[in-house]
């Protein structure tokens, strides 16, 4: 009987490998559509712009297999990472942020701003593609200021519904349990509008000060507070 022709020799599509600029540059990922945009943010310290929501270059995020155990590369196969090494490698280099801008046009005059990152050298650049595979949100970039490059998730649905639900399941533990918990209330009244009332805002404010006591801040609370007309000092 006569065979049947081999197929050709291509190797496979990869999957959700970001496209970064040459080195030294900002990293700005590639966007997915219409409804995996974020808005467009600039650092304070005058970092690159980024789309954070440059995902999963294969399917839609909403029908991507969460419970894959390999991703395909280059015909190669590369270990997804396990879920207790991303909480690990989160628990030594990642950091849970909430920041404010003042902003007049606003009708509580205060901008609130949660984000995720996790921050590393050139060497390990590989290692934030495949944690940003394993998230299937947010985006790369280069840090002009400490010369790093972080992986980072500012969208507020995506900190909802990808980021907080993995650090639930596989938590983290000590002062950054402590400060992941106030975070992710944050980020559900932040969710729900809470942080356009007033009140609510003042209460989001005090949470988020409390976080991360050593960390710079943008504002000190009561110039916040004051935007607010809350502060009697």
């Amino acid at each position: 009987m006569p065979c049947r022709p081999a197929r050709g020799g291509e190797n496979p599509a990869h999957i959700g490998e970001a496209l970064l600029p040459p080195q030294g540059r900002g990293v700005i990922p590639r966007e997915v559509g219409p409804q995996g945009l974020d808005p467009v943010t600039t650092d304070p310290k005058g970092e690159a712009r980024f789309t954070p929501s440059a995902q999963y270059a294969g399917p839609h995020p909403e029908k991507a297999p969460m419970e894959a155990s390999f991703i395909k590369k280059r015909g190669s196969t590369m270990e997804r990472l396990h879920p207790w090494y991303v909480t690990g490698l989160v628990e030594g280099e990642g950091s849970f942020v909430v920041s404010f801008s003042l902003r007049r046009r606003l009708k509580v005059g205060v901008e609130t701003r949660p984000s995720f990152s996790v921050s590393q050298s050139e060497g390990n650049l590989e290692l934030l593609k495949r944690l940003h595979r394993y998230f299937r949100c947010g985006g790369i970039r280069y840090s002009r200021g400490d010369r790093t490059y972080k992986y980072e998730v500012r969208s507020i649905d995506d900190l909802v519904r990808r980021i907080l639900p993995h650090f639930e399941r596989y938590p983290l533990q000590g002062e950054k349990a402590q400060d992941f918990s106030k975070f992710a209330r944050i980020c559900r009244m932040v969710h729900a509008n809470l942080h356009l009332n007033r009140d609510r805002l003042r209460e989001i404010i005090e949470l988020s000060y409390s976080m991360n006591p050593a960390g710079k801040r943008r504002h000190k609370k009561e110039v916040l507070l004051r935007a607010l007309g809350e502060d009697k000092g």
